[in-house]
């Protein structure tokens, strides 16, 4: 079996996150023994940011960074795992919602793939780009201006 990485690069459909990964310097810990629960954008959801939104992040890899560690939590959690969750924390320490209500939803976006396991944890992959704040559908532009710090 693969890691979560090499499973992001064989699958295909996670260009844009696997090439997020590397400008955030991000390889390495997502090969560590982990293990991992990653909530995985597939390259439609990060199509779905507004544009220029991807080309403003990778010239801040602190905060692409501080958005794709949110998109991971410690230890491994299939959909059963988080029937009756409301909540864990993500890597970038802020919580990340939970809700296996009907279907599964991590905070604004739908789990399309569930319990793709990899050595070293396991992929969940989303339809959304999630970020750190309220469960609204949140102003991407906006956020993305007030986290990154001038420099």
């Amino acid at each position: 079996m693969a890691d979560i990485v090499d499973l992001a690069v064989g699958a295909g459909m996670f260009k844009t996150l696997v090439a997020a990964v590397q400008i955030a310097g991000l390889v390495d810990a997502l090969k560590s023994p982990g293990p991992f629960t990653v909530f995985a954008p597939n390259d439609d959801a990060f199509a779905k940011l507004p544009p220029g939104t991807v080309e403003s992040l990778v010239k801040s890899p602190h905060q692409l960074g501080r958005i794709l560690t949110y998109h991971v939590v410690a230890g491994k959690y299939s959909q059963a795992d988080l029937a009756n969750t409301k909540s864990l924390p993500s890597l970038e320490g802020s919580p990340i919602r939970i809700d296996c209500s009907e279907g599964f939803e991590v905070k604004n976006a739908t789990v399309i793939a569930a319990n793709i396991e990899a050595d070293n944890g396991i992929i969940h992959v989303i339809d959304r780009v999630i970020l750190m704040g309220g469960d609204r559908d949140v102003d991407v532009k906006n956020t993305i201006e007030f986290c990154t710090p001038e420099v």
